[in-house]
């Protein structure tokens, strides 16, 4: 082989490797989790959102900090029936010289049938799962890319008329995306079809946290803080208080002791305290919403301490029916609580003045 030929077989090689780098570099669609549905940063997506025809989640940022995610819970009304008319036609709802059925006629008497109104939307803490939700989403991608379908298979996908929609607030602009299971499959890898009409098949752990998300998204902690990260705590009721000091850390024993006498452990307080502590609700209430009835009455408050810093605290108040509930520094609004705590109330008149 002469020079000339081995000069254009080196160019050839060089050519070749630099194709096959830019290939293995570009994004291959159809490779699972590699499609992608929209681009977006982490930095740009405000809000995500996730409907079906009865319910609502939308997860957003605390505009005052970054850390924190808000899960805002909301229900749908029913749609309202058709009314009938003599004839037997289905008008659409709409009656009596335009009087839609379920508002208010003959001298004001509302319809019997027209839905309650929903509860409005309820604002909760998200929890770590409900952060690393936004992670996920940005970029959005699917395992796979369908291209534009027509009528026909939108339908068998069931995409036609879908009440289930996912939204991307960005940069202040919604991103809607219509998603669907067909018929009689399970829901575990959606379809989801864009505004542009182009159709992609979601993979199967990305949409069950939003459509479970009164259960999967919430933080349900009374506390950041663990037994052990406070030293000392005061009981009030009504006029009276003491303060306790706490020694040791679970799994290690745990002990309590009046604050004048700390070398006297107290297992009366301590039993009470410790069930005070493992109190779990039953129901988290949002943000800035009250108990049927309106706000709850203070019965004890417990405020815990590390050195001469607050901690937090443990507020327990009885509603107007007579149902108790809870106030903290994490909760983001009162917390119900299950039945049996009318002994810590009593009992918390003995923790404070002495028993």
């Amino acid at each position: 082989m002469n020079t000339r030929g081995v000069w254009v077989q080196g160019v050839l090689a060089v050519v070749g490797l630099v194709a096959a780098f830019f290939v293995w570099q570009r994004e291959p669609e159809g490779i699972p989790g590699e499609v992608t549905v929209l681009d977006v940063s982490k930095r740009s997506l405000q809000r995500v959102r996730y409907e079906d025809a009865s319910r609502t989640a939308e997860l957003y940022r605390d505009p005052n900090d970054e850390e924190t995610v808000w899960l805002q819970l909301g229900t749908k009304s029913p749609p309202l029936p058709a009314v009938t008319t003599p004839e037997g036609v289905a008008d659409g709802g709409v009656a009596d010289g335009g009087v839609a059925d379920g508002g208010v006629a003959d001298g004001g008497a509302a319809d019997a049938g027209v839905p309650a109104p929903p509860a409005p939307p309820r604002q909760l803490r998200g929890n770590e799962m409900a952060k690393n939700l936004f992670a996920r989403l940005v970029p959005l991608k699917a395992t796979r890319a369908l291209g534009e379908l027509d009528e026909k298979k939108q339908e068998e996908l069931g995409l036609t008329n879908s009440p289930r929609k996912l939204t991307l607030t960005v940069d202040g602009r919604e991103q809607s995306f219509t998603l669907a299971s067909p018929s009689g499959t399970s829901w575990g890898s959606p379809y989801l079809r864009r505004e542009d009409g182009r159709v992609f098949l979601l993979g199967p752990a990305l949409l069950p946290d939003l459509e479970n998300a009164s259960s999967r998204l919430v933080d349900r902690r009374k506390h950041t803080f663990e037994m052990g990260d406070f030293d000392a705590f005061t009981v009030f009721q009504g006029k009276a208080s003491r303060a306790f000091v706490v020694n040791g850390k679970p799994p290690s024993p745990v002990t309590v002791a009046p604050q004048g006498t700390p070398d006297k452990q107290d297992e009366f307080a301590r039993n009470w305290f410790d069930r005070v502590w493992r109190l779990v609700p039953s129901e988290l209430l949002g943000k800035g919403e009250e108990p049927p009835g309106g706000a709850p009455e203070e019965v004890f408050r417990v405020e815990f301490r590390k050195g001469e810093k607050q901690t937090g605290f443990a507020l327990v108040a009885r509603g107007v029916k007579g149902d108790f509930y809870l106030r903290t520094e994490q909760l983001p609004g009162w917390a119900k609580l299950p039945s049996g705590v009318d002994t810590l109330a009593s009992e918390a008149v003995k923790v404070s003045q002495g028993h």
